[in-house]
């Protein structure tokens, strides 16, 4: 059964502007498991992921498919197959 949800004005706890929590937004909150109410608008929500995540760190693999020198946003394990760009997204679309 399908529960229909109401927007809902909220208060950003960064900035103070109010925003609102869309009933999509509360539908997809619902389905994640998510129990509490966004605290900060999209905005600073969004400004405070780039502030937290900084640069990211690249480290020197080769592809598995076709052995090309490529970088990663993570450190490569051994025994594990690491994909170039290209390789990746062929693999994803193939799925």
């Amino acid at each position: 059964m399908a529960t229909e949800f109401e927007d809902q004005t909220l208060k950003c706890v960064d900035c103070g502007a109010d925003f609102i929590h869309s009933g999509r937004d509360q539908t997809f909150y619902a389905e994640k498991g998510y129990q509490n109410l966004p605290k900060r608008c999209p905005n600073c929500r969004r400004s405070r992921k780039q502030r937290s995540s900084g640069p990211r760190q690249m480290h020197e693999a080769t592809c598995s498919e076709c052995g090309t020198a490529t970088q990663v946003p993570f450190e490569p394990t051994a025994g594990k197959p690491v994909f170039c760009d290209e390789c990746f997204q062929k693999r994803r679309q193939a799925r």
